[in-house]
């Protein structure tokens, strides 16, 4: 391993390298900052350019870097105008958003770098020691034990609901469940619920439903309540960049537990940043307590560093099974690993053998890049933040410009632009109704994977039986099970305590 590390350090701090991670890292920032382009629109266009350089090494650097930094930028339009371009950055604005709101947009950008930069260089770290054996582990998951951790991330939107709202939070994970069944899926050709409109065929996009619960209700809350608006974005608020010592102690625990959790998440094929950063937000408010717990949702500064150093570690961590297996995590892994193979670099279990130099200095190249990621960004910062200070007749053009930008990108059809408008408006309703909307985008992204693997769970064992007969499967929705009923229980023993009702009775 030494002689590998040796080999890549070589490699990544050669000056054509260096100038491929400070590039990619800058165009992966300014697009994940732009809601609706993420990391796989602009990876596909970076490939014909990658293969020109014609060195593997070098080409997948530069990818890597447009990868992470994307991820890492992506954190700025949901924090600064609640508009989650980046499946993996929904989470970010449920915590990073009020806190914008309150006046804290310079603070929450720099948790959100540090939090980010933590969260990738601890994965970096872990990924280094442990790529060789996680990648035996990530063979061990099969359709099964997907299912079940699908499970486990539904189960957590109780997390996501306030206080006395997991009734309308279930409501709304059903209805992202029913969404997530128009179009065809996986295993079947035919189209299901599209009332005979072929741009349905394929399903909602996510960028237009994330669009349509975020952004676009956004715009319209500015215009029919324009004091929303007053608050936040003051001169005073965009030099308070700083956290303090009793925030770094606070969110310290927090980054370090979601790094090695967000790592784990993105190891195993399938997962990724998006399940990883809901993972991570549930996690830390159900373990958070009174007060604490109470504040998620509301500009917690651990709501906030959670998904941002879980979706930033799992990144990191999706390469274990692309280069150790060739398998891809999510989508935008399936396009380096076209790339890989567009350069004649076959990913495996022989990678490490047969091109020890691609291994390495893509691993060391992380940790290059995450301190590029971190300089480039918080000189920033105070700049970005001044997006607030915009006056709101001007702000709201802009973030309807880009929403529909964004939602007709996705799908280059005029339909979508109709779907949008459409689901903004019902999603605006709902929230006067003061339903969740997260649990509806939760329930949409998981919903899909749930069903095809439930079916080839079904298929391979001729029944159900593979939620018992399979230990890590069972241990999985055990887990899913305890997150639903353990916050429940622990409400009903506040609530008792609060009347004076011993314990136990």
């Amino acid at each position: 391993m030494i002689d590998g590390i040796l080999l890549g350090l070589q490699t990544a701090f050669s000056l054509q390298n260096l100038l491929l991670v400070v590039a990619g890292c800058i165009i992966g920032t300014l697009i994940g900052m732009l809601p609706g382009l993420g990391p796989m629109s602009i990876i596909a266009i970076m490939i014909p350019v990658a293969i020109t350089i014609g060195d593997p090494s070098a080409a997948l650097i530069l990818l890597a870097g447009v990868y992470y930094g994307a991820i890492f930028g992506g954190s700025t339009s949901s924090i600064l105008i609640n508009a989650p371009g980046v499946a993996g950055t929904v989470a970010t604005a449920f915590d990073g958003y009020p806190m914008a709101r309150q006046g804290k947009a310079g603070k929450a950008l720099t948790i959100a770098a540090i939090s980010s930069f933590c969260g990738g260089t601890i994965a970096a770290i872990l990924l280094m020691i442990f790529a060789p054996a996680l990648s035996t582990v990530a063979l061990l998951f099969h359709s099964a034990e997907y299912f079940a951790l699908m499970v486990v991330g539904l189960s957590a939107i109780a997390a996501f609901a306030g206080t006395g709202k997991v009734v309308k939070a279930l409501m709304m994970t059903v209805m992202g469940l029913i969404l997530a069944t128009v179009g065809e899926s996986a295993l079947f050709n035919a189209p299901r619920f599209t009332m005979g409109i072929q741009d349905l065929q394929s399903g909602f996009s996510f960028i237009t439903l994330a669009m349509a619960l975020f952004a676009l209700p956004e715009a319209l809350f500015l215009v029919l309540d324009p004091k929303r608006g007053d608050t936040g974005g003051a001169g005073e608020a965009i030099k308070d960049l700083r956290i303090t010592r009793e925030e770094a102690k606070a969110i310290a625990p927090v980054i370090g537990r979601q790094s090695i959790q967000g790592f784990l998440i993105g190891v195993m094929p399938g997962a990724g940043a998006t399940l990883a950063s809901f993972l991570g937000y549930a996690v830390e408010r159900n373990i958070a307590k009174g007060e604490e717990q109470d504040a998620f949702g509301k500009g917690s500064i651990k709501g906030l560093a959670a998904p941002e150093t879980a979706n930033n570690a799992a990144c990191s961590g999706s390469f274990v099974p692309l280069l150790t297996l060739g398998i891809p995590g999510s989508g935008t892994t399936a396009i380096l690993l076209g790339a890989l193979i567009a350069l004649n670099v076959n990913p495996g279990p022989r990678l490490m053998v047969d091109d020890p130099t691609v291994f390495w200095s893509v691993i060391i190249s992380m940790y290059i890049g995450n301190v590029v990621l971190l300089v480039l960004n918080l000189p920033l910062i105070p700049y970005i933040a001044k997006l607030l200070t915009i006056p709101r007749n001007y702000l709201i053009p802009f973030i309807l410009f880009f929403t529909l930008v964004g939602a007709y990108i996705g799908q280059n059809n005029a339909t979508e632009l109709l779907i949008l408008v459409g689901l903004g408006v019902a999603a605006t309703a709902l929230r006067f109704a003061d339903y969740p909307l997260a649990p509806l985008l939760i329930g949409f992204i998981l919903g899909g994977m749930m069903e095809n693997n439930f079916a080839r769970a079904v298929n391979l064992t001729d029944g159900v039986s593979f939620m018992v007969n399979r230990p890590m499967t069972l241990a999985l929705l055990v887990i899913g099970l305890l997150m639903i009923f353990v916050p429940a229980y622990r409400r009903r023993r506040a609530r008792a305590l609060k009347k004076g009702v011993p314990l136990g009775d």
